[in-house]
């Protein structure tokens, strides 16, 4: 089961995702025992004085574009770390009617439905990922 914080980037702005379920796999390809299965394996014979490597499923999502949908909720606005919560990633042909994206900045669109005001608003977020993203450095 997954359960990761990603920073996603838009060209002008910045949010951190909470990945739940099979948001994680739909996301890497890879289910989460795989995952930390090759993080353990890559980073078996590291001393506590050495850079851990973040997990190549993980690093090969950078740079790429993906549309979220979301839950949002008042603890994911009032919280300490305000972070969203995705619930899917969806492919372009799914797209819920009413969600657009203008000219690569973040749309969000909220239903209408008002029997859900107790679990949140679920949204979709259409994010592009930034011209030059950052990977972090591997002593190699």
């Amino acid at each position: 089961m997954y359960r990761a914080n990603i920073s996603v980037y838009d060209n002008n702005e910045q949010a951190v995702f909470v990945l739940l379920g099979d948001a994680g796999l739909e996301l890497t390809g890879k289910h989460a025992a795989e995952v930390v299965d090759s993080y353990f394996e890559a980073n078996q014979n590291l001393g506590a004085d050495h850079q851990i490597h973040v997990p190549e499923a993980l690093i090969n999502t950078i740079g790429q574009t993906h549309k979220f949908s979301v839950k949002v909720s008042d603890h994911n606005l009032t919280g300490k770390t305000h972070t969203i919560t995705v619930t899917k990633i969806l492919s372009p042909a799914v797209l819920p009617a009413g969600t657009a994206s203008v000219e690569n900045h973040v749309a969000l669109t909220s239903e209408a439905d008002g029997d859900r005001a107790g679990e949140g608003n679920k949204s979709t977020c259409h994010s592009e990922a930034p011209k030059k993203a950052k990977h972090p450095k591997h002593d190699n």
